[in-house]
């Protein structure tokens, strides 16, 4: 498995890289498929949350499988342990599904349709921003890529990002936003093939939110 390890604000000593790479063997133990892992340490500046200085992120791909964890501590070594904690739970959740599935099982997730609470943006690297509308189209971008763009000569600053969302069901996506640890998951639902995004609300509630236009409604009734 190809590990890469990156500091966002911080130096990564080669301590921490010898460190992760021996304690990242709890990953291949569980997913030997995993082809690559994605580590990035990240520090806090300010003397206040010196508590949670540190913080580190862990992304696996295994296959087709994302599946991402992160934890911040005071310094970098004990952030991995808790992020590798919660990493390894979520690969032993996922390889127990497919478990389940090659068994003919499926355990479905309670969906909770609610009213529509505003998902929280998940942090990721910070990007220069441009001063080009033209440059903030989705369509110009590749698969995973983003761009910022300032509004003028205010602080309002946009980020976009192309998602290539594959067709699923929703119990499929409820399964997916729990591998990669955030609040939403954005996908197409392949029962009525409408944008869609499931939602977590309160313990095991969660939400689904599906766009469609007046148009469209229309032609379905």
């Amino acid at each position: 498995m190809e590990i890469v390890v990156t500091g966002r604000h911080t130096q990564i000593k080669q301590r921490f890289r010898d460190v992760t790479e021996n304690k990242m063997n709890r990953v291949t133990a569980i997913a030997p498929d995993a082809q690559r892992a994605q580590v990035v340490v990240t520090h806090e500046g300010n003397p206040r949350q010196a508590d949670t200085a540190k913080k580190v992120e862990i992304t696996v791909i295994a296959g087709r499988t994302v599946v991402r964890a992160e934890a911040s501590s005071t310094d970098e070594f004990s952030a991995l342990d808790l992020a590798l904690d919660k990493l390894t739970l979520r690969l032993r959740r996922s390889r127990d599904r497919r478990k389940d599935h090659r068994r003919g099982y499926t355990n479905p997730q309670p969906v909770d349709l609610g009213v529509v609470e505003p998902p929280a943006e998940p942090e990721e690297p910070a990007e220069e921003p441009s001063n080009s509308p033209a440059d903030a189209v989705a369509g110009d971008l590749g698969p995973g890529e983003s761009v910022e763009v300032q509004v003028g000569d205010t602080p309002i600053v946009i980020r976009r990002k192309l998602h290539i969302a594959e067709p699923m069901s929703i119990d499929e996506a409820l399964y997916e936003m729990e591998l990669i640890g955030h609040d939403f998951f954005l996908f197409v639902n392949k029962e009525t093939n409408r944008p869609s995004v499931v939602y977590h609300r309160h313990g095991w509630s969660y939400g689904v939110f599906e766009i469609d236009t007046p148009e469209n409604v229309e032609k379905s009734k």
